[in-house]
């Protein structure tokens, strides 16, 4: 079911006009030749940075900084040899790898000595797109009305005066916020390949310079896009001969082909046409889940909500909670665009529609575990097999999580559903403590 939101005669004549300028903007940049990576580690986090350390490093030829979550390994933890980057679903940032202390992947993974990183894609978190003349601009902050009645007035002038003041201040904030709104639509047009040649290659080498593992590789984990965009590394090198920089590889609920499977994803094609002919430049993910979260208490939408998520009694409501409203992000629409060729034939292509990554797993000698959850609505098991299945058989290993009788494991359980610790995080550390050789 897909549900509609009636747009106002001013919200529509705004939306025609964000995507009339858009549609003169070129996203693509072919050619792009991948310069010396920099980045520095933040003074200071802001609260809701829970790592170790925040990092962030520039993507060469744009003006994105990627925000870089660091777990630092226990000193009691075994001594790793490769670090180990994270990579987050389609819209998500870095909350969803920690939730919570006792319910968090990452601070699991540098517990078992692993030097974690959560890297956060552009667009998402903490990332943001660094523009000199704003930076170069003063901060104005508006006063308080109440400051400027150093006498406390309480006669009816200055109560009227401090209203309209007030309203005045309001309105100016959601004009300027509305711009800032406007001009971050503007800049939201990257897709899926920018992400695979820009963003993932320049936090793999900021974290190979920083952690200096003697072959130069790393270890990696990717849950649901996330996944796909460490697949379709293995594809685009293995196709080339190249060395993918990648020592062993884990995807959680991740596919290339969704074709085969009754993925719920597929309940959101029909409005790929509509986004693609009206040239709609964002889909306000966070937003979204914001404001349906108080409908999800009406009992049958949160059910069916709930059911995309995490299966039943897997993940506390706090935590539940906690992840609709925190981690989700705007997503462009040029990016959907792209992820949507994952349910036609031949699986996700390029922006071109030249390169199916699928088609050339089989070229990749990388050990990869495929992990799935059995009642993952998203990515079913038998969308997670139809990728794994092309990767060579030495190279591969696939596990479905979830029992006949419960527990059962959705979309999300698999990364922090309260079972998680005790089912899915020791399976990866085995696997890649076996492929942790220097």
């Amino acid at each position: 079911m897909v549900f509609v939101l009636p747009l106002s005669d001013f919200q529509t004549r705004v939306a025609i006009q964000i995507a009339s300028v858009v549609r003169d903007l070129n996203p693509t940049r072919p050619g792009i030749r991948m310069k010396a990576v920099t980045g520095t580690r933040a003074a200071e986090k802001p609260a809701i940075c829970t790592a170790d350390e925040l990092h962030f490093v520039h993507v060469p030829s744009s003006n994105w900084r990627l925000a870089l979550w660091r777990y630092k390994p226990s000193a009691q933890g075994t001594r790793r040899n490769h670090p180990l980057l994270l990579l987050s679903g389609l819209g998500t940032n870095a909350i969803g790898y920690d939730l919570a202390p006792d319910s968090s992947f990452a601070r699991y993974m540098c517990n078992q000595g692993f030097d974690t990183w959560i890297l956060e894609l552009r667009g998402a978190g903490l990332s943001a797109e660094y523009n000199l003349r704003e930076a170069n601009q003063p901060h104005i902050t508006a006063s308080d009305p109440r400051d400027s009645n150093t006498n406390h007035e309480t006669n009816d002038e200055g109560i009227i005066a401090s209203h309209f003041v007030g309203l005045q201040e309001r309105f100016s904030t959601s004009i300027v916020d509305f711009q800032k709104q406007v001009d971050l639509v503007l800049k939201y047009r990257w897709d899926f390949d920018h992400y695979l040649e820009e963003d993932v290659p320049a936090a793999m080498e900021y974290i190979r310079n920083h952690c200096r593992p003697d072959d130069g590789k790393l270890l990696a984990i990717g849950h649901s896009m996330g996944g796909i965009l460490l697949y379709a590394i293995l594809s685009k090198n293995g196709h080339k001969g190249k060395n993918s920089g990648l020592a062993a590889v884990v995807t959680l609920g991740s596919s290339l082909d969704y074709t085969t499977s009754r993925s719920s994803l597929k309940f959101l094609l029909p409005l790929v046409d509509p986004a693609r002919a009206l040239n709609v430049p964002v889909i306000p993910l966070g937003a979204l889940s914001a404001a349906l979260h108080p409908v999800a208490s009406r009992p049958y939408f949160f059910l069916w909500l709930k059911s995309q998520v995490s299966a039943q009694n897997m993940m506390h409501p706090e935590l539940f909670e906690k992840l609709m409203l925190n981690n989700f992000c705007t997503i462009p629409a040029k990016l959907f665009l792209q992820l949507s060729t994952a349910f036609q034939k031949g699986g996700l292509c390029n922006r071109n529609g030249t390169f199916y990554y699928k088609e050339h797993l089989k070229k990749s000698n990388i050990p990869v575990l495929a992990l799935a959850g059995d009642q993952d609505l998203i990515c079913p098991p038998e969308a997670v097999y139809e990728t794994v299945k092309m990767i060579p058989r030495h190279s591969a290993s696939f596990k479905v999580f979830g029992e006949p009788r419960g527990p059962h494991y959705a979309h999300y359980d698999i990364v922090g559903g309260r079972l998680a610790s005790h089912h899915v995080y020791p399976c990866v550390v085995e696997f890649l403590s076996r492929h942790d050789q220097a």
